[in-house]
């Protein structure tokens, strides 16, 4: 008698979690953080660009987001890329991207070769954000994944600070360019990481429709830590030609689409207006390059500890109420570092506090989406609320430079920059409850 189909999803849902499991979520959690180190490179490296060039701070406003509007395109694109080829195939080529553009950007000759690198960095970025967090979810089990996809989010700050540690001495010469060269080693050693113990989704190639699609699902659950099965259930079936734009505007999706695009895109503007201004803003107030990195760490280990945090609670509470409070703490806190201090101490305490919310807010969009989108649309939702939110990501830079430029003091660009945290608060209210959320 043949074997009963069983859906693959499902053997990963119910079953504990496997040593090799661990490992590929592990993996995916140091990608983040190279992520996170990547798309800060650039703002540990901006007072050395700003005193080489001579660049006043609109221009550098606009170097500070070039990255960010690739991360846009990236996501986007191969966000949707990744549900139609699949997760394992192109994070390498994300992985590839950003290794060639970071060590690109450590030999480049003016303010345009840079924009240009950063931007095309940006697009590995994007993409790679899209893949890990599909990648993570399709790994765990249901205990799990929620917690899962947060500690991957929380690869994010990790990355900056383990990299703000080394470019706080590269900075001591004022070699701004040795920073985009360690991004891009590091960057290079994942990629046989990554090809060696990141197997492909079960569930994308559960299906994929391919005639060894059973062989294919058996090596990746293998790769996972479990046993092989006799026969396929071909789960979501008669969606996989849905998969795309049309699918995440379906009747089903569409308002949750449009206003989690929303609170992202809202968000993020107040989450990069701290990242990217901070090194610049503690320079500008008479302290050393190695000094103003140290604070823009010290963010980072407010997000990391707010990750964490935030990981914890989500066991316990509900993950849109939680999302809600850390919305509110984090305006309050943008604004408390709009405050100022009178001290190199003052300033990282200050900066801490602010990224300890509103990185533990990012580190809750992820679960959420993946929660809200089904596996045939997961990486292409995933994809299209960061690709366009990443649009508020690369405003928030642009706009806080302009409004320095303006006239307008530490206090005032960041009352008006923490609004987006309180926008983003108001589109998760009208959303309304989650399943799985």
């Amino acid at each position: 008698m043949s074997a009963s189909p069983i859906d693959p999803r499902q053997v990963l849902a119910a079953a504990p979690m496997r040593a090799r499991q661990i490992l590929a979520i592990g993996l995916c959690v140091a990608l983040n953080a190279l992520d996170g180190f990547d798309v800060l490179a650039i703002s540990f490296a901006s007072p050395g660009i700003a005193a080489d060039w001579g660049i006043d701070r609109a221009e550098l406003g606009v170097v500070l987001s070039m990255e960010l509007f690739g991360m846009a395109l990236g996501s986007f694109v191969l966000g949707a890329l990744a549900d139609r080829v699949g997760r394992k195939p192109t994070a390498l080529a994300c992985l590839a991207i950003m290794a060639l553009g970071m060590l690109g950007a450590a030999h480049v000759g003016s303010v345009v070769q840079l924009a240009a690198l950063r931007f095309a960095t940006g697009i590995g970025i994007g993409g790679m954000l899209a893949c890990t967090n599909a990648m993570v979810a399709e790994y765990s089990n249901d205990r799990w994944r929620k917690s899962a996809i947060a500690i991957m989010a929380a690869g994010y700050p990790v990355g900056a600070i383990t990299g703000g540690a080394f470019v706080s001495a590269f900075l001591l010469g004022d070699s701004w360019r040795h920073v985009f060269t360690f991004g891009g080693i590091v960057s290079a050693l994942l990629l046989p990481l990554v090809l060696l113990f990141v197997p492909e989704s079960v569930g994308f190639l559960a299906r994929s429709g391919r005639p060894d699609a059973l062989a294919r699902v058996n090596r990746a659950l293998a790769g996972l830590g479990h046993g092989a099965l006799g026969a396929l259930a071909i789960p979501d079936a008669g969606t996989a030609a849905k998969a795309g734009l049309a699918r995440l505007f379906a009747p089903d999706l569409r308002r949750t689409t449009i206003l989690l695009t929303l609170a992202y895109f809202s968000h993020v503007m107040t989450f990069y207006y701290i990242l990217k201004w901070v090194p610049k803003i503690v320079v500008d107030m008479g302290h050393a390059p190695s000094a103003a990195g140290g604070v823009l760490v010290m963010a980072n280990v407010g997000g990391l500890i707010g990750s964490l945090v935030f990981s914890a609670l989500i066991l316990r509470l509900g993950l849109r109420g939680v999302m809600m409070a850390a919305l509110a703490m984090a305006a309050v806190m943008v604004v408390n570092f709009g405050r100022g201090a009178a001290d190199l101490s003052g300033l990282s305490l200050a900066a801490a506090g602010a990224g300890f919310f509103t990185n533990a807010v990012m580190v809750g969009f992820y679960p959420l989406i993946a929660a809200v989108f089904p596996t045939e649309a997961r990486a292409g939702g995933t994809g299209l609320v960061i690709g366009v939110g990443r649009g508020g990501a690369a405003l928030g830079p642009v706009i806080a430079g302009f409004l320095f430029s303006s006239g307008l003091g530490l206090l005032g660009v960041s009352m008006a920059m923490a609004l987006g945290s309180l926008v983003a608060l108001f589109a998760l209210l009208a959303l309304g409850r989650v399943r799985g959320a």
